[in-house]
């Protein structure tokens, strides 16, 4: 089984709710798009062609100053449930670590990951830089970022034009290569249904949104990650600025959804936020899509002040460690085991009892 215990808090300092507004964003994530100058791109490269790109970047980071005593994980070498471990984790996507159907990895794919920043390689792009901080941290995670990505720069030739910038093998990444986004936790506006008219603001001012594992995934839970469309034509800063004003308008129309309801509708908040407390904490069955579900009430309640003695940190490891993979490991189970509803609901009441009483 992998050793997680290798990363510093199994990487996932991001969760630790520390960050700004961490109520109601759990974490700000950047990824940067990058690619070898005289390599060839994406779907058309071969078993040889993402072996070299491997090698070439493991050298790099072992002669560079942020990633010299970084841990590398090869995914084309990783069981599936090693590999869904890493991704419920956010540190690979679902393409890299092959987990549509019965895909596998493509060879010379790997993650070369230190602190709070990972290297994707051999993603849709060579190298896929990302880093992530708790809360609303956009100017933190881009700095550490930003470092990795001028470290690495100097020892590898990116491909570079001087018109189109930053060369990507999907064209919409072309340019800064950026994409930030945020995590949010928005249950005030899906309640007063404003939801829908937020979320069609957004896609006019150059946003748009995905659920919890970013593109081609659902929304569940009430959260929401947005992030912008636009890596042409403007600068990082530019892009981050943009996208930081926007998360702030959201987080205030939230704020405002909330207090609404703690005036308008005080009794039904509270009643919904207990229920799913008290289901969290004595269901004896739960599926992971209900326990995201309840989570997110129990979490609003939290927010509200309205639920004391649980820390918001318990609930974003409840995110994380109800998910397949993370319950199989805990317990020494199969990812498809059919007892993991009754698992995962002894595991929350656990949890919740040792915080809470």
């Amino acid at each position: 089984m992998i050793d997680l215990s290798l990363l510093p808090d199994g990487g996932m300092t991001w969760l630790d709710a520390s960050g700004p507004g961490g109520h109601i964003v759990l974490s700000t994530r950047i990824r940067l798009a990058r690619n070898l100058q005289g390599c060839v791109f994406g779907q058309r490269a071969r078993d040889a062609d993402r072996t070299v790109v491997l090698t070439r970047v493991e050298e790099a980071a072992a002669a560079s100053t942020h990633l010299r005593h970084a841990i590398t994980f090869r995914l084309d070498q990783l069981d599936r449930p090693d590999r869904q471990l890493l991704h419920e984790r956010h540190l690979v996507s679902k393409e890299l670590a092959g987990l549509d159907r019965e895909a596998r990895p493509r060879p010379g794919a790997a993650l070369v990951v230190h602190g709070p920043v990972g290297v994707m390689v051999n993603e849709e792009d060579h190298l896929r830089l990302h880093g992530m901080c708790s809360g609303f941290a956009l100017e933190e995670a881009y700095a550490a970022l930003e470092a990795v990505d001028s470290d690495l720069g100097r020892l590898l030739p990116f491909a570079f034009h001087p018109e189109f910038g930053y060369l990507t093998s999907c064209p919409t990444n072309a340019g800064t290569g950026l994409r930030a986004s945020v995590l949010i936790h928005l249950p005030g506006l899906v309640l007063t249904k404003e939801i829908g008219k937020v979320l069609q603001g957004l896609t006019q001012v150059g946003l748009t949104f995905r659920g919890l594992y970013g593109e081609g995934s659902e929304v569940v839970g009430n959260f929401f990650q947005l992030s912008n469309q636009t890596t042409l034509g403007k600068s990082e800063e530019e892009l981050l600025d943009h996208l930081g004003k926007i998360v702030r308008q959201v987080i205030e129309y939230e704020t405002q959804a909330r207090e609404m309801l703690l005036q308008k509708a005080s009794d039904e908040v509270g009643d919904k936020t207990w229920r799913a407390y008290g289901l969290l904490k004595y269901a004896r069955s739960l599926t992971f899509e209900e326990t995201m579900n309840l989570l997110s009430g129990v979490r609003l309640g939290v927010g509200l002040n309205l639920i004391k003695g649980l820390s918001v940190y318990t609930l974003n490891k409840l995110l994380i460690y109800t998910q397949p993979a993370h319950l199989a490991a805990l317990e020494g189970r199969q990812t498809g085991d059919p007892e993991l509803p009754t698992v995962r609901a002894t595991y929350v009441r656990r949890l919740l009892e040792a915080e809470a009483g």
